[in-house]
């Protein structure tokens, strides 16, 4: 596997680990938690969205670069 390949794949279990950190904490907030446990699904919330991000830059900068 490439650099460029587990990149992406890094990438892409990265956001999707932040998307359900972040929905965990928003059931904890809807079922009695704190402030702080919304402020942590917005937080993780906000980082799953960077890093997408992040991951279509990468793409658009390294698309030339062969997966292989």
């Amino acid at each position: 596997m490439s650099l460029k390949a587990f990149h992406i794949v890094f990438i892409t279990l990265s956001v999707l680990l932040c998307l359900g950190v972040a929905g965990w904490n928003y059931e904890v907030y809807s079922t009695g938690g704190g402030a702080g446990s919304l402020a942590q699904s917005i937080g993780w919330a906000i980082a799953a969205a960077a890093l997408a991000v992040y991951g279509v830059l990468f793409l658009r900068k390294y698309k030339a670069l062969r997966y292989i």
